[in-house]
């Protein structure tokens, strides 16, 4: 995938503080994260670190961070959020990473994994993952769990996610989801459409930005994690540490590099 692919599938992230707001409340990633950042001396890296929403908690525990993402519309709504806090924000590719330091501790949040569409991508990053580790260090993230629920959806119907009032103009608006999925590249085409409505139920504005993301299955993970040069030390099916099964929305993956590359 090239880097103008890449940030043409970012168009969901356009709006920061937005997205921002659809995500305030979620704490499992970083509670499960303060316990191995506890554990961990020197500098933290969390890759595809949007706006900060891990970052900064973790900051404001006392940790040394860098941040790294693609998006510099993101980045920039992090750095606002965060001045005098131990972070340094790198806008970077993360299958191309150009840093100047090794960290005991390298984590990728919020299913972040599923934007490398392609196997070359997934081997970069896991590539760049691997340079920037030290050795017996941790790499921790997350992926939506490829499940007959979330695969085999209605396609192309609108499906209603979720509803929520507006931070700037008070109003309601209703946020629904077109998906496509393929079989063969294993990629999901979702649409997101954000209507705001007014009292009486009438549209009054309507965004929709598309994304595409990756699935992968957990025999599928195990390999490709073993060739990139780590041992898998715990799998779950959610930050909240329960056990994977065929019933689980997520997975995360606490991997230990085993090897260089």
């Amino acid at each position: 995938m090239t880097e103008n692919k890449k940030v043409s599938n970012l168009e969901e992230y356009n709006n920061p503080a937005l997205y921002d707001y659809e995500n305030d409340g979620i704490r499992e990633d970083i509670n499960f994260l303060m316990k191995h950042a506890a554990a961990t001396e020197g500098t933290i890296i969390e890759l595809a670190c949007g706006t900060g929403r891990v970052t900064v908690p973790l900051a404001e525990a006392g940790f040394q961070l860098a941040g790294v993402d693609i998006h510099k519309g993101m980045l920039d709504e992090a750095k606002g959020k965060s001045v005098n806090l131990p972070i340094t924000w790198l806008e970077q590719d993360c299958t191309h990473l150009q840093l100047t330091l090794k960290s005991r501790l390298i984590y990728m949040a919020g299913n972040s994994f599923q934007h490398f569409l392609t196997n070359e991508d997934q081997d970069k990053l896991l590539k760049e993952v691997n340079k920037h580790l030290e050795d017996e260090g941790l790499f921790i993230f997350d992926t939506r769990f490829p499940s007959a629920d979330e695969l085999l959806a209605p396609e192309n119907q609108e499906e209603h996610w979720r509803t929520y009032e507006d931070p700037k103009e008070g109003k309601r608006v209703e946020v629904y989801t077109i998906t496509s999925y393929d079989q063969t590249s294993q990629l999901q085409r979702n649409t997101m459409i954000r209507r705001m409505m007014d009292e009486d139920g009438t549209v009054v504005r309507e965004r929709q930005s598309d994304i595409t993301l990756r699935y992968v299955f957990p025999k599928e993970m195990e390999r490709l994690l073993s060739s990139a040069g780590f041992e898998i030390l715990e799998s779950y099916g959610n930050w909240k540490e329960t056990p994977l099964t065929d019933k689980s929305t997520q997975m995360v993956f606490v991997c230990r590099k085993v090897r260089g590359e």
